[in-house]
């Protein structure tokens, strides 16, 4: 074990990193065909490498995909898997993320908080759980008009000021470590064009998880489902049976889907869903877009089953009207992937346990860019961030937690040298 004392680092920038990257908007576009879906994305992306840069981490670019590579080198003689640490860098498109102002709401004593910009925004303590593990500590929030950004510039903000410790502190003895930050997680498309072979790494480790001391290697599996619904237009003073309107039979598919099963209200744990999360259209002409979800890949096909069961069933009711049911895979469970190398579930728990926590190993009722990034050859398990109520002006981040969790890169970090 390296003599080096990781816990008894004093000198975090995290928090302070952190605070800086949210007020950059990166927020995502699903609807947009450029990639990066969003070029604001990348102004975030050539802060980061000038500050890599100025650490020393001498490779460190930003590619034509908005795509940031660096590399710590190695500092040891040992034959060291190369590992990688990744974050993305945009904001989901549920909820504005331009204009974000963070606020520390310094040494928490269990009251509820009210931020200022839209009082009625309230977080409570009785509704957030590990509120309750956060009395003394220093909470960052947003104003109440934005999301915060914790979903994944915590993550990023960890990375960097680990970045800058290892570079900082050569008695932290590592092999070589790589870094990529990647845009448009927030829409699944985050590892598109990311070149493994240029990352050139073994294994990897994603920091995009919620509380503090959890580390997940499963996701659900996940698709998207397109439904088209094609109408009859005709001119509404001479529409009697004649139109049969796209959107309305739209409509009446979303009313028949399950109201007591089957959507991300109504399941928890390990329960999968159909979920509808737009609809756009007309008299002509109407799509809907959902998100099918299970931990268990061959439910999926069960489940969209179902939904195109609903769909025939309520447009067998108009003879005119057809329709189109188009499948995409976005991503599958990691687990399958990782149950094969054990060694770096191992590893992730006890860098957690060494940063003082207690590890948790957990399943999360989404998904990251490490779950494809595992069934494209790098295995890679999700580390937590410290990030909670994401996508929402309720979303909140503690400073201690995200110095714990520049702790754990450490450590993970060094163990990986020490057992090589």
């Amino acid at each position: 074990m390296s003599s080096f004392n990781i816990n008894a680092i004093k000198d975090f920038e995290v928090a302070e990193r952190f605070m800086r990257y949210v007020q950059v908007d990166t927020e995502s576009d699903p609807n947009s065909t450029s990639f990066p879906s969003t070029e604001k994305q990348k102004k975030l992306s050539r802060m980061l490498v000038e500050e890599l840069l100025k650490i020393g981490v001498a490779d460190a670019h930003l590619d034509e995909y908005g795509y940031v590579y660096a590399t710590i080198p190695s500092n040891t003689d040992k034959d060291v898997p190369v590992i990688c640490f990744c974050s993305h860098v945009d904001t989901s498109p549920d909820c504005s993320g331009k204009d974000v102002k963070p606020i520390i709401h310094a040494n928490y004593q269990g009251q509820d908080l009210a931020l200022p910009d839209d009082p009625s925004v309230l977080i409570k303590f009785n509704e957030h759980p590990d509120l309750s593990n956060q009395i003394g500590n220093d909470i960052i929030t947003a104003s109440g008009n934005t999301l915060l950004g914790a979903d994944d510039k915590a993550g990023v903000a960890e990375i960097m000021d680990a970045a800058r410790l290892l570079m900082a502190n050569p008695e932290i003895k590592h092999g070589t470590i790589k870094i990529l930050f990647t845009p448009d997680e927030e829409i699944g498309k985050g590892v598109n064009h990311v070149d493994l072979d240029k990352l050139g790494a073994d294994f990897g480790y994603t920091m995009d998880g919620e509380k503090a001391g959890t580390i997940e290697d499963e996701t659900f599996s996940a698709d998207a489902v397109r439904i088209r619904i094609h109408g009859v237009s005709v001119h509404p003073g001479f529409a009697k049976g004649k139109m049969q309107s796209a959107i309305k039979v739209a409509s009446e598919i979303i009313q028949a889907l399950p109201k007591d099963r089957l959507s991300p209200e109504t399941t928890s744990k390990k329960e999968g869903f159909v979920h509808p999360n737009h609809i756009q259209g007309g008299v002509d002409k109407a799509e809907i877009d959902f998100i099918i979800r299970d931990h268990v890949t061959a439910h999926l096909q069960k489940h969209e089953d179902e939904l195109r069961a609903i769909v025939e069933s309520v447009v067998s009711k108009y003879p005119g009207v057809a329709y189109d049911f188009t499948v995409n895979e976005q991503y599958r469970n990691m687990k399958e992937v990782l149950d094969q190398y054990p060694e770096i579930m191992d590893v992730g728990l006890e860098a957690i346990t060494r940063a003082g926590l207690s590890a948790e190993r957990r399943s999360i009722r989404g998904g990251t860019d490490g779950s494809r990034l595992s069934f494209m050859g790098l295995p890679c398990p999700n580390v937590f961030a410290g990030g909670h109520a994401f996508h929402g002006k309720m979303e909140w981040v503690s400073r201690q937690d995200m110095e714990k969790a520049v702790c754990t890169i450490l450590h993970i970090a060094s163990i990986w040298e020490e057992r090589a």
